[in-house]
């Protein structure tokens, strides 16, 4: 009977894996959620996927039905990863640095040669548990090792047991768990947990970023102030300055965000689980260009921290125009 059962499961795999257009789609959005945890690249992580179904359709006559296709596709994809990783450096944002907190009126300072960490459209991916792609999780996995990453992200992600896991990289359990058990304390030491995140927001906090849309199209650094943490934190790469407190975040768009009333509009959109805007500028000729794209975490109804990515690559991966008309006016929220 279990021979039969076997050769049964082995069968199905070997239909589904003759039907690669649809295997594509079935599993497009979350081997590449989880090539972006592991490379912290948007556009890697898409070329990694793609070298992912490469290597797996031309294995496919040799697959021995051993696993699950979707198992299968997971220990190609993890080595995929593993080997592009080989001598690259990790993908930071700037308070990851491990320099210390900007004053509002510090010179900005711009690193482009790092190679920062990506967000990425919640429509790229699919995912179990949206804390596992956060900005936060996928920032604090940056600092592991690579094949300590794996792991983590094998264990702790995906629940693959330690044999599973250690199938995969090609190691013992032992290893697995002595290397998750250093994963865990280095992350520990350096205080990069996940973020528990809100599945929906709820009202409050909708209002509060209709009010934060507004306060920007209007440049209200008070407003804005008030929206904020009182402990919130902003950095904004490739600068590598990073700034704490929501007076002195204040000060920094009062005096380094160069327009002002009615000059800056907002789109929405999703990244990384997270409530997101496109900013826009207004430029000499009246119409608007993107800015840079703000990353928003929330604590209640305030906002803890903005990543603000520079960069019209962010604007066109999320499927934002790369214009505004100069009439272009916000559906700002009715007031009261």
């Amino acid at each position: 009977m279990g021979t039969m059962v076997t050769e049964q499961l082995t069968d199905q795999a070997s239909d589904e894996l003759a039907d690669f257009d649809t295997l594509t789609g079935r599993y497009q959005r979350e081997l590449m959620a989880h090539c972006y945890r592991m490379s912290g690249s948007v556009h890697e992580a898409e070329d990694l996927v793609q070298e992912t179904f490469l290597r797996a359709w031309k294995a496919s006559a040799s697959f021995q039905g051993r696993s699950s296709v979707r198992t299968w596709l997971y220990k190609i994809a993890t080595n995929v990863c593993l080997t592009n990783l080989e001598g690259r450096p990790r993908r930071p944002l700037p308070a990851g640095l491990g320099t210390a907190d900007s004053v509002a009126g510090d010179a900005l300072e711009q690193d482009a040669e790092i190679p920062w960490l990506e967000p990425i459209p919640d429509t790229a991916v699919e995912v179990a548990e949206r804390d596992t792609i956060r900005l936060a999780f996928v920032a604090a996995l940056q600092h592991l090792p690579a094949r300590q990453r794996a792991v983590l992200i094998l264990r702790d992600v995906l629940r693959w047991s330690a044999a599973e896991t250690a199938a995969a990289l090609d190691t013992t359990a032992a290893a697995v768990n002595s290397a998750l058990q250093r994963a865990h304390a280095q992350l520990d030491d350096r205080g990069l947990t996940p973020d528990t995140v809100e599945q929906d927001l709820d009202d409050a906090q909708q209002l509060m970023l209709d009010a934060y849309l507004e306060a920007f199209w209007a440049k209200d650094v008070d407003r804005i102030v008030k929206l904020l943490q009182y402990d919130a934190t902003w950095d904004m790469p490739p600068f590598l300055n990073h700034y704490r407190g929501a007076e002195n975040i204040g000060e920094l768009i009062e005096r380094q965000c160069p327009g002002g009333s009615h000059d800056m509009p907002m789109l929405r959109t999703v990244a990384n689980g997270q409530p997101a805007f496109g900013l826009y500028m207004r430029q000499p000729e009246g119409h608007f260009e993107p800015f840079h794209m703000q990353v928003l975490s929330l604590a209640g109804s305030k906002v803890r921290h903005v990543t603000a990515f520079f960069g019209a690559e962010h604007f066109r991966r999320f499927g934002l125009p790369e214009r505004l008309e100069a009439d272009w006016q916000p559906d700002l929220a009715p007031a009261g």
